[in-house]
């Protein structure tokens, strides 16, 4: 990814061979600034990122304030900010990147450059979203709000490290925990994961293993990992985002943060430009059609079945109990995954999910929405708010069957449960 754009790299004293590396990856100009100058230069400048040469605190508090404020709430793509971090010296500025100051400089050129991909993305949707908007489509919203609420970030260990780990991160994170690299690789196959720890606990074998399937997969090169202990050096270039970390819980997490928000912030961009790319069919939240765009599909398929005598049923997931949005939100988001590509679904307005199944008899759609309610419930996608911590997904299924019309389908569908998914 080009580094093209100014970049503002800000130091107290010299930082020739960052700067050096920084403009022989191609990225000018390069404007240095003292903290004091710092956000001053940000408006001036307005750069393309950020570049924090010395890790601890800043040289100036109200300085590096307000830069965090400039870089949090700029107008347009994001400005990505990385700092350099070393031992127990974290970040200058809570929401930026790290990277070890103790490794070498083209460790953090290759994060700066992943960052960089998704201020590209964000620019792309951007200028889509005005396009569309010139040509008086129906504009998808662009989710709002920190993209850290989305994330999911899996802790892969058994060690005596794993209980304060899972602690630290589950007062930040959504969390799912796997005690073998097995459970791990089916939860990362099942849904979407924005970071993982790999704990301690397994062998350096196992690792190896692990991070060799994280890099052979192109969807997860640029997902944060942080290994506890040393993580192998030939991962560097295909995993820009593996830190090898010390056991301090909260260190991790602060420095995981950053990087997961970006990860979860590019999905959610990823999202929307399908949303875009189809005129708004898909709902840029979830991942599903609208409701507006599913009932027009589910119209023609009703309607195509009866003239063509195929298989069509619909099942629809209810949740017993109230959940709050981010529950409702994540298992709209797992189903994107569950589904075929023959099949449709939305999430409507009371949260249930309505999934069609095209060509498919009762007997095989019974087996489907099984599927998937099993996965709901392995996942634990869902958190309730009740004393016992549990949620029932009732499911309610029916099939198209001779002079069915759209209208006696529903009345089915929204009619009494027919299985029961504890």
């Amino acid at each position: 990814m080009s580094l093209q754009g100014p970049m503002l790299v800000v130091a107290e004293s010299p930082a020739a061979d960052l700067v050096e590396a920084l403009s022989a990856a191609g990225a000018f100009p390069i404007v240095k600034a003292k903290w004091t100058d710092a956000p001053t230069a940000f408006i001036s400048v307005k750069p393309a990122a950020v570049v924090i040469a010395e890790p601890g605190p800043p040289h100036s508090e109200s300085s590096s304030r307000m830069l965090c404020l400039q870089i949090a709430t700029v107008n347009g793509p994001i400005v990505p900010a990385i700092a350099m971090v070393y031992g127990e010296l974290d970040a200058a500025i809570p929401i930026a990147l790290s990277a070890d100051a103790t490794l070498p400089v083209a460790r953090m050129i290759a994060r700066l450059q992943s960052a960089m991909r998704v201020r590209a993305l964000h620019s792309t949707v951007l200028r889509r979203i005005e396009l569309f908007a010139s040509h008086g489509g129906k504009m998808p919203v662009l989710p709002i709000g920190d993209a850290l609420d989305d994330a999911t970030v899996l802790i892969a260990g058994r060690g005596p490290l794993y209980p304060a780990l899972s602690v630290a991160m589950g007062e930040r994170f959504k969390m799912v925990g796997a005690l073998s690299v097995e459970t791990a690789a089916k939860h990362l196959n099942a849904r979407d994961i924005d970071g993982i720890v790999v704990g301690d606990g397994f062998s350096p074998r196992m690792v190896e293993a692990f991070l060799t399937v994280l890099a052979q997969e192109p969807r997860f090169r640029d997902i944060p990992i942080a290994v506890i202990g040393e993580a192998p050096p030939e991962f560097t270039d295909s995993l820009p985002n593996i830190d090898h970390v010390d056991g301090d819980p909260k260190r991790l997490v602060a420095r995981m943060v950053p990087l997961v928000r970006m990860h979860a912030f590019e999905a959610r961009l990823k999202r929307m430009l399908k949303s875009l790319d189809t005129d708004g069919m898909f709902d840029p939240e979830t991942g599903l059609l609208t409701r507006d765009s599913f009932w027009r599909d589910l119209t023609k398929a009703v309607s195509d079945a009866s003239d063509r005598s195929l298989a069509l049923s619909l099942a629809r997931y209810s949740f017993d109990g109230a959940i709050d949005e981010r529950a409702s939100m994540d298992g709209a988001r797992l189903v994107t995954r569950l589904i075929r590509n023959i099949d449709f679904a939305c999430r409507d307005d009371d949260g249930s999910i309505l999934v069609t199944f095209t060509q498919t008899d009762l007997r095989s759609a019974h087996v489907a929405a099984r599927r998937i309610a099993a996965a709901l419930k392995h996942h634990s996608m869902l958190t309730a708010h009740r004393g016992n911590g549990q949620i029932t997904t009732n499911i309610t299924l029916a099939t198209l069957k001779n002079g069915d019309t759209l209208d006696n389908l529903m009345q089915r569908v929204l009619g009494s449960r027919m299985v029961a998914a504890k």
